[in-house]
């Protein structure tokens, strides 16, 4: 009889779709059925997942599901979450758990005093450590993200319309992780190819800026799209440029080619790009040996030192000319 397996990872976008590997080298490698438990705004990024049977959700509180959930009876939880509410959720139920390394103290440790202790290991190989009593190895197939049918469906006017385009996110959850819209603008008016600007409601207003200032043909879906849609839009995308933002880790399960700009936080917390064995198309761009960086393992609203030198000081002429060489090939 299969075992009953409940996968938790509350949020967000990025860090879900980081937990895939876990998800397919599980169900393919045992005899398990596979549950997960989100928060109720990321839960249709599992819902054509064929690895999962169920996904529960809650909006805030886990008193909202623990009922539900003892009804199913697991015979393991795996917390990809690992915070107070995944651990009184654990209690709740009173199965057996295995868990992961977040590395706080490694990331305190550089944020604050430049020490860095963080290992080279990816977040996708520290989430599969808590399979390790499963005997589960790693297929090193990267990572997954699957799209409803009627989601790819609902992209098909604007890709019949530009053929050929690249993907430039321009969001992310904090403002130290994104480019000033005037440097965006700058590498969109040097684009090859079309450019389709994705992002959030609140991305909107930038988006017109880069529109006005890029000229050139510039596309703003800024809250136009769901974020199947936008899966859709990077997967048949000749290129990716984004923020470290879930859509970079979207873009990494289609194995599109990225290029990656970095501010506040960096490369090594383990969550760039996650490609298959023998991939190589992550490019990633950061302004080195800055002595305030990284500042967050998260992010600000607005830089702490005020000059904000991680992304003004990035090298806008080699990130144009990686661009155009990829778009080319």
């Amino acid at each position: 009889m299969a075992q009953k397996i409940l996968i938790i990872r509350f949020s967000s976008i990025g860090d879900i779709v980081l937990t895939s590997p876990v998800i397919r080298c599980l169900k393919l490698q045992s005899d398990t059925e596979i549950h997960y438990l989100t928060k109720a705004a990321y839960a249709g990024i599992l819902e054509a997942n064929p690895y999962v049977k169920k996904v529960f959700s809650i909006k805030k509180e886990i008193n909202e599901v623990i009922k539900q959930l003892k009804i199913e009876q697991y015979d393991y939880i795996i917390d990809l979450h690992k915070n107070l509410r995944s651990f009184r959720l654990r209690l709740a139920l009173g199965q057996k758990t295995s868990s992961f390394d977040k590395l706080n103290f490694e990331k305190w440790l550089i944020c604050n005093f430049k020490i860095n202790r963080l290992p080279k290991v990816h977040i996708v190989e520290r989430y599969l450590e808590a399979l390790h009593v499963f005997n589960i190895k790693n297929d090193r197939q990267g990572l997954d993200y699957f799209i409803p049918e009627m989601e790819e469906k609902a992209t098909q006017t604007i890709r019949n319309q530009y053929p050929e385009y690249l993907v430039f996110a321009i969001g992310a959850a904090h403002a130290t992780k994104r480019l000033p819209v005037e440097l965006i603008s700058k590498i969109c008016r040097s684009a090859p190819l079309p450019v389709i600007l994705i992002g959030g409601k609140t991305d909107k207003k930038n988006a017109d800026f880069i529109v006005r200032n890029a000229k050139g043909t510039i596309i703003n879906q800024c809250g136009e799209f769901s974020i199947h849609q936008s899966a859709s839009i990077i997967k048949h995308a000749r290129i990716v440029v984004t923020h470290d933002t879930g859509m970079m880790h979207i873009a990494a399960a289609f194995k599109k080619a990225i290029i990656s700009i970095w501010g506040n936080t960096i490369p090594e917390f383990g969550m760039y790009p996650y490609l298959p064995s023998g991939s190589d198309h992550h490019y990633s761009f950061q302004v080195e040996k800055l002595a305030c960086r990284p500042c967050s393992k998260i992010g600000y609203k607005t830089c702490p030192k005020k000059h904000f030198k991680c992304m003004k000081q990035q090298d806008i002429a080699a990130i144009i000319s990686k661009m155009a060489q990829l778009c080319t090939q």
